[in-house]
């Protein structure tokens, strides 16, 4: 619990009650690597933090894996079109590492919105910052060479390339695992 509480005072702090409150909310497991925290059709019910391990969010379409994103550690997992609108998520979440994550459901987050304000500030301050991540994502896409991308991907997490599969990275950044392979040995 005092990890998650770190990774949320770096967004606001939050008072005792409310630490109290999320705590007896919380579920907290560990899942091994290959486990679906969600598959493509089911309604994403919780809001999971990534406390240790790897993930990746993604759908399938044409029989191709297409990544939507990855998660390390202090990240969220979830669809969050699936959690808010209650409708069936298009996306997958594989773990692809053994993971602890801790997961709150949709009702019990809007019961701490209710209840502790801080909690409001915290939601709107993340939901920015995934906000912001996902508009630099299509940014690169509209004005970087797939090259660009790679090397910007590589540098903000240097460990993907330890983590994830090369065609897990290529559909990520929307390019054939053979791009990919030659944009690599040009370094």
């Amino acid at each position: 619990m005092m990890w998650l509480l770190n990774q949320i005072n770096q967004f606001a702090p939050l008072s005792l009650e409310g630490q109290a409150a999320l705590a007896g909310m919380l579920v907290r497991k560990e899942v091994p690597k290959g486990y679906f925290l969600l598959e493509q059709g089911q309604i994403c019910r919780y809001l999971y933090i990534l406390e240790k391990g790897f993930a990746r969010g993604y759908y399938r379409q044409d029989g191709k894996d297409i990544s939507l994103w990855f998660a390390f550690e202090g990240d969220m997992l979830a669809s969050l079109y699936s959690f808010v609108t209650f409708k069936p998520s298009y996306t997958n979440i594989e773990i692809l590492e053994d993971s602890i994550i801790s997961g709150i459901s949709y009702e019990q987050l809007n019961e701490l919105y209710q209840n502790y304000p801080e909690f409001n500030l915290i939601g709107r301050l993340i939901t920015q910052k995934y906000f912001i991540e996902l508009e630099e994502r299509t940014l690169s896409f509209q004005f970087q060479t797939a090259s660009e991308r790679y090397h910007q991907l590589i540098e903000k997490h240097p460990q993907l390339l330890q983590k994830a599969s090369l065609g897990h990275i290529a559909s990520f950044l929307g390019i054939s695992q053979e791009t990919l392979s030659r944009i690599r040995a040009k370094k």
